[in-house]
């Protein structure tokens, strides 16, 4: 099927914008995924994130005041954990707007939706309090650097990063053999290698046994993470020896090699070329995507040992990639982000934000839609299935949304009838007669953010 900048736009990119026109053609996407990328040049944005706590001033001020109840120490303590907390709160509220400027201004709306869908797919989220504003910096540090290069590069930046250790509980994990175990403290923990080889490589139908998982846990301990070092490698909690993974024996060396090597192998299989092909074509077009579709991009996931810019240039090439009718619910996040680049509201009016308003207008709102930011449910991410977005309280939340937040963020709001071109691209009869019959501006754009054409892409 021909190029459409409007699907261009809607579904391989973050909205349709008054401000940014769309693609011209699919080149000029790829073009843009392969040169500089501009929102990571601007993080932290000017002003933003200078008092972020460290980890490890958070744990150091955390142990301190642990220690320090029933002392006199105890109330400067306290107030220097109140403050540290507090700090934290506030990084965690500019990473919030940050990611929604982004997505509001970006030129280059089809690197912000892969950065999105493979944050998505290595899912995570805080376990701790005091690590909340941490989880931005796994899509910034593991993620984004990776989505037009190799995906084994990804899963080992992904799989080893401080936040998924510390997800998954992988500082707890030690050899059965190991140093450490000789003192009878802990033992095995398999999370973090079942999650591997379930979601993050094979697939839960994938080629591999128990015995696969296991010895998949074992070569991944000594991977640890340390709020002042970050990922680190304890030796003594390593098995020793080598392990077997899928048929192939790895490294007797213990250290993050043998660690890279696992990975690796779970990368090149082509079961993982099949199973992320699959869920990028269901992610980005259909929920029951077209088998020639992904049998393409798997193809070419082989062809090109995982180079996800080729896999995505195979994505765009493809026509089933462009079938005209809008298959893919937009997410809760995607539906907000997208109706604030159809208002082309300022960035300077989400700065301008305080705590409350930015919890009414957007925070709580993600909450009522189902999509709570920064928390899925669990490391499988956020569901694909139209019905578990389209629910009647959902769909409330959004109505909601749409007829109240858009006057609170402008002053000026746009006439209706333009603004459902802007929004839409191509404007259905009973859109057009909606917004201009509306008795007020808010209503009109309301009606048109409320739309089922609006929430698809």
């Amino acid at each position: 099927m021909p190029f459409d900048p409007v699907i261009a736009a809607t579904r391989f990119g973050t909205g349709l914008s008054p401000l940014l026109p769309p693609p011209d053609d699919t080149d000029a996407m790829l073009a843009r995924l392969a040169g500089p990328d501009h929102a990571a040049r601007d993080w932290p944005m000017p002003g933003f994130l200078t008092a972020t706590p460290t980890p490890a001033a958070m744990a150091d001020v955390t142990r301190r005041r642990r220690l320090a109840r029933g002392t006199p120490q105890a109330a400067s303590t306290e107030a220097e954990y109140r403050a540290l907390t507090e700090a934290a709160r506030d990084a965690r509220q500019d990473h919030l707007k940050l990611a929604l400027i982004r997505d509001i201004t970006t030129r280059d709306g089809l690197r912000e939706r892969l950065v999105a869908f493979w944050a998505d797919h290595f899912a995570l989220r805080a376990r701790l309090g005091t690590t909340t504003h941490l989880v931005a910096a796994f899509a910034e540090d593991a993620i984004r650097p990776h989505v037009a290069g190799r995906f084994a590069d990804m899963l080992r930046a992904a799989v080893t990063h401080p936040m998924m250790v510390l997800y998954l509980d992988q500082s707890r994990s030690t050899g059965p053999t190991s140093a450490q175990a000789q003192g009878g403290r802990r033992g095995l923990n398999e999370n973090l290698a079942r999650e591997v080889l379930e979601l993050h490589t094979l697939g839960v139908d994938g080629p591999y046994t128990q015995t696969d998982v296991r010895e998949l846990a074992e070569a991944l301990t000594g991977l640890a993470w340390d709020p002042a070092l970050g990922t680190s490698y304890r030796p003594e909690a390593a098995e020793p020896g080598a392990e077997t993974l899928l048929g192939q024996t790895l490294s007797p060396e213990a250290g993050l090699a043998t660690v890279h090597e696992a990975l690796d192998t779970l990368a090149a299989h082509p079961q993982t070329a099949l199973h992320l092909a699959r869920k990028l074509a269901v992610h980005v077009v259909a929920d029951d995507p077209d088998p020639d579709l992904v049998a393409t991009l798997a193809a070419r996931w082989l062809a090109t040992d995982g180079d996800l810019a080729q896999v995505t240039a195979a994505l765009l090439d493809h026509p089933a990639a462009w079938a005209p009718a809008r298959a893919k619910v937009r997410r809760p996040w995607d539906y907000l982000a997208a109706a604030l680049r159809a208002l082309a509201v300022p960035p300077a009016a989400l700065l301008a934000l305080e705590r409350g308003p930015l919890r009414h207008l957007v925070l709580r709102p993600l909450e009522v839609m189902g999509q709570p930011w920064q928390s899925p449910p669990g490391p499988d991410g956020w569901a694909e299935a139209a019905a578990d977005w389209i629910t009647p309280q959902f769909l409330a939340g959004r109505i909601d949304w749409a007829m109240t937040a858009p006057a609170r963020l402008l002053p000026d709001l746009p006439d209706p009838r333009a603004f459902a071109v802007t929004a839409l691209g191509t404007v259905p009869d009973a859109v057009a007669f909606a917004a201009a019959a509306a008795e007020t501006r808010a209503a009109g754009i309301g009606l048109i953010l409320s739309s089922p054409e609006f929430q698809r892409r």
